[in-house]
């Protein structure tokens, strides 16, 4: 069977990806090693950004409705107002991992994604015309790629052979989705005492998100995570257990952090935690994979329908890899600076005091919920490789939106200046991106190429011969 594109991994990231490459017309094929979904409830978040970019297709109102906006982040417990973030979703919508998946698997089967579950990958083989994937029923499935979205402990990752340098755990916490008779009165959040730190969130009406951490204590990787240990857990740290009772998901992990020196070797790539791992501070790991996906996805859509050549792929690596690095230098620093101790307590006051500065705390919201990415497309206007914003616009069709216009996952060269030239210079892309021609906020720029991803590769200021080569580089050549 020859597919375009299989993904190992049904979680977010191997699911947004496959909505993305289906939007763009692609085959493709999830395959994952568990029988089915687990419904653990894992990751607590979506940001911003993440709901941008669902909103850019069409979505982010299933997701809304899941979940419940609180309008503060945090930087190792320290907190931050989301309220003035420069977007329309300025705050973090709390929802757990598994409605996460529940509501991309469904977008998923809506465009004819095929999820394939007790198929674990155990090998591959790649030539220059694709990659033949080895399962461990003894199966194989031919496709032009294999994108390993399987986690931490990759099997894709590993048997391509590429390295994952990082630091080690310094530490073990416990979480565990609880039900507590005796609950705190109000959210307890990383509270610091000398044996640890802890927290009791309440997430839905009658269970809370215990969690405690250990600092200077590493768990073998094969140790039984129980019940009871998380009770005596938060015994030692916090004096009280709070009752805790009927467990619906008991977790350990560590602040080990790693990422892939490449994200891409030949036609195999990596994206989500294959392709970095950190310690899950301000909730940042589901988020990044998912933009790694909608950042690959256009591209690999690009390539396998033969618009593109494979070198458009190198930018994957150049875009995200220093996306992913900044996230585990943050994650280092917010475990750095939860430890226990009257050092780092002097710290916490000393940061605490700056990030009461509106500047401060923006900066790190923005670096949090990830709207301040800028991808490196180069210095000749202040808007390239940033997200654009969702303008408010109206074209010769009524009042609409910037991020309504990307919903079929196409390039859009956005007019507001009803310049005919710039329609006639980008006619040969017009498989591949849409001409709108609309009015605009005043003090924005009079016209901007949009990627797919919502990222600005041209802008008015370069002209129409930079228009031309920015439509050749990222959608592709045309013929003649």
């Amino acid at each position: 069977m020859l597919e375009n594109v299989v993904i190992a991994g049904g979680g977010p990231t191997g699911l947004m990806l496959a909505c993305e490459l289906r939007l763009a017309g692609v085959e493709v094929t999830v395959l994952d090693r568990l029988p089915g979904r687990s419904g653990e409830s894992r990751a607590g978040g979506l940001h911003a950004r993440t709901l941008e970019v669902l909103d850019q297709r069409g979505v982010v109102d299933r997701f809304l409705a899941a979940g419940r906006p609180m309008q503060v982040g945090h930087f190792s417990g320290l907190w931050l107002d989301f309220h003035r973030l420069p977007t329309r979703y300025p705050f973090l919508l709390n929802v757990l991992q598994a409605d996460v998946e529940r509501l991309l698997e469904q977008w998923a089967a809506e465009l004819g994604v095929r999820v394939r579950w007790s198929s674990e990958v155990s090998g591959f083989r790649q030539d220059a015309t694709g990659v033949e994937v080895a399962l461990a029923d003894g199966s194989t499935i031919e496709a032009a790629y294999l994108v390993g979205c399987d986690g931490g402990r990759s099997a894709v990752r590993k048997l391509a052979g590429i390295g994952f340098p990082g630091t080690p755990a310094t530490l073990t916490a416990l979480l565990g989705d609880v039900e507590l008779a005796d609950p705190p009165g109000e959210p307890v959040f990383m509270r610091r005492t000398e044996r640890g730190d802890f927290s009791v969130l309440g997430f839905q009406p009658g269970w809370f998100r215990v969690m405690t951490t250990r600092y200077d204590h590493v768990a073998g990787r094969d140790e039984p995570v129980t019940f009871e240990q998380l009770r005596e857990s938060l015994i030692e740290i916090a004096g009280t257990d709070f009752g805790m009772h009927s467990p619906r998901w008991i977790s350990r992990y560590g602040d080990a952090a790693r990422q892939a020196e490449q994200y891409r070797r030949g036609r195999v790539l990596l994206a989500g935690d294959a392709a970095h791992i950190h310690f899950p501070a301000g909730g940042q790991g589901l988020n990044t994979g998912v933009q790694d996906a909608v950042n690959l996805g256009w591209k690999l859509a690009a390539v396998v329908r033969g618009h593109a050549p494979e070198a458009l792929l190198d930018t994957y690596h150049a875009e995200r890899h220093p996306v992913g690095e900044r996230v585990l230098d943050n994650t280092r620093a917010q475990t750095a600076l939860s430890r226990p101790g009257a050092h780092v307590d002097a710290l916490r006051e000393v940061f605490a005091r700056q990030i009461a500065v509106e500047e401060v705390n923006s900066a790190l919201a923005g670096m949090i919920t990830a709207l301040d990415v800028r991808y490196p497309l180069g210095d000749a206007d202040p808007l390239l490789g940033k997200r654009i914003p969702d303008l408010d616009l109206v074209t010769e069709h009524g009042a609409t939106r910037l991020f309504t216009l990307l919903h079929s996952g196409r390039a859009v060269l956005l007019d507001l200046a009803g310049d005919p030239e710039l329609a006639a210079a980008a006619r040969d892309w017009g498989d591949r991106l849409d001409v709108v021609v609309a009015k605009g906020p005043s003090d924005f720029p009079p016209a901007v190429l949009v990627r797919p991803d919502g990222h600005v590769a041209w802008v008015a200021s370069l002209g129409v011969d930079g228009l031309q080569a920015a439509c050749a580089k990222w959608l592709g050549p045309v013929a003649g």
